[in-house]
């Protein structure tokens, strides 16, 4: 890693703030959606943005998407595969959308990185990995963040529509990230994602033509129209591309700490620009989901690395015994 980063001059911490960054893109993007859904249908919307960012990253990759499509047998894989990532994918965007015609940007941003703890439980099922303590403790704060997220004050509590389509959101999400690891080996991801793009796109047009109305393109405000530029170039491709850069340089539990940075971005924009409100109760909730984030993504990886440490040190003092014995 430091020689790396030597080689090429780029100090650990810009991979860092690169993860932040596209946090913060997510963040917004959840603002942005927010405020575009009242004009623009939640499927077209899907469709516009995921439709295009395939589009974009097609071209910048055409000779690799050339060249891992040249082979039939190759070929049918990466279209299978990423058809599915791509229906899953269309899923969750298009129920976090939805949602979020009927909840506020901090709710769905809190409530949709409930994937996170929700992976661990569903790839008991898929990838036939158990859910560790960690897991099972972070998935109570959670449930906790989520009680005090419906406590509307007086004893009672009561989840909004948009609220339970937001979770379905995230039950989507962590279909995709499970099925995308489990589709990954063999694969190339570049190529995967430009598929998954257009086949969610697709859908979202397919989908937006049979149940919601067409958009007026040509009467669509200056502000819609950046906001789709906005989904399109940056929420899809740029942050997926700070993502990819930085993963691969960071810690795997540093990096899942800074993306989950996103609902807290998320919270921030929709207070600033929004005018949402965060009452105790929220406030409360949110802490908890957060507390239940870090404990089922950062402290697993903390304690392996613990552990790999100390079978390293036993390893190095039981080569010293047997030297020493060998001396005598």
């Amino acid at each position: 890693m430091l020689t790396f980063i030597k080689q090429h001059g780029i100090p650990l911490w810009v991979y860092k703030a690169s993860l932040l960054l596209a946090a913060a893109i997510w963040g917004m993007g959840t603002v942005v959606i927010k405020s575009t859904v009242d004009e623009f249908p939640p499927s077209w919307l899907v469709g516009v943005r995921f439709t295009g960012a395939g589009i974009i990253l097609a071209l910048c990759c055409l000779r690799k998407l050339q060249t891992r499509l040249a082979d039939a047998d190759g070929r049918a894989g990466h279209v299978r595969d990423g058809a599915i990532l791509g229906a899953l994918l269309f899923l969750s965007y298009w129920t976090n959308s939805t949602g979020l015609t009927d909840t506020t940007a901090s709710n769905s941003s809190f409530l949709t990185t409930l994937y996170v703890v929700i992976i661990p439980f569903l790839g008991w099922f898929i990838i036939r990995k158990k859910p560790t303590a960690f897991n099972i403790v972070a998935a109570l704060a959670c449930v906790g963040g989520v009680a005090c997220v419906a406590y509307t004050g007086a004893g009672a509590f009561s989840l909004r529509f948009g609220d339970m389509v937001t979770l379905l959101s995230a039950l989507f999400l962590s279909l995709h990230v499970l099925y995308t690891a489990k589709f990954a080996p063999g694969r190339s991801m570049t190529v995967l994602t430009i598929i998954q793009f257009i086949v969610a796109g697709l859908l979202g047009f397919v989908v937006g033509a049979i149940t919601e109305p067409t958009p007026n393109f040509a009467n669509l405000s200056p502000d819609t129209w950046t906001s789709l530029v906005y989904l399109t170039v940056f929420a899809s491709c740029v942050a997926l591309g700070l993502q990819n850069a930085a993963v691969a340089r960071v810690d795997p539990a540093q990096a899942a700490l800074f993306l989950s940075t996103e609902c807290v971005f998320g919270v921030i924009f929709s207070i600033l620009l929004l005018g949402e409100t965060l009452t105790p109760s929220l406030f409360a909730g949110f802490a908890l989901i957060f507390v239940g984030i870090v404990i089922s993504e950062y402290l697993p990886l903390r304690a392996e690395r613990k552990r790999e440490q100390q079978r390293e040190a036993q390893k190095e003092a039981s080569a010293l015994e047997e030297a020493d014995a060998f001396m005598r």
